[in-house]
């Protein structure tokens, strides 16, 4: 019999996966936990349309991805931080606080797990960060960091 799986099954497949089971595990197993439902013309067709809508979201989902990149790539982030006696500085700038600071000075709100530090940023200066967006946009942002 073929079903439609409407969750993932460990060792069967994935959401939204046409499988062939025997009849008994169908009735009996997966269509009394609400795991799958039978491969009909109706279910197969709805399968159809949240594919395509899955396609159409996520090629949105990319479009502003990658339009965000851009608007990221022209944004220089502003951070003071204290340092001592020659420039050095007390601690080092996370990506919570580029984080904040990005939606402070230019309202563009971007989670700080995102942000990828490739090391702490210790010195006074100007840095590339990279922020991945989505899957397939990394993002470069310029963060200068200053002395209070």
């Amino acid at each position: 019999m073929k079903v439609i799986l409407i969750q993932d099954v460990k060792s069967l497949g994935k959401k939204g996966d046409v499988v062939n089971v025997s009849d008994g595990y169908a009735r009996n197993n997966l269509f009394t936990k609400k795991l799958a439902v039978e491969a009909n013309s109706k279910n197969l067709n709805d399968l159809k349309l949240q594919n395509q809508h899955a396609d159409k979201v996520a090629a949105e989902n990319l479009a502003e991805a990658k339009e965000l990149a851009e608007k990221l790539k022209e944004i220089t982030v502003s951070l003071k931080i204290r340092t001592g006696e020659g420039g050095k500085s007390f601690g080092s700038v996370s990506s919570k606080e580029i984080a904040e600071a990005l939606k402070k000075q230019s309202g563009i709100e971007i989670d700080k797990k995102k942000i990828k530090l490739s090391e702490s940023l210790k010195n006074l200066g100007t840095f590339e960060v990279k922020v991945k967006l989505h899957p397939e946009v990394t993002a470069e942002l310029s963060v200068k960091i200053e002395a209070e």
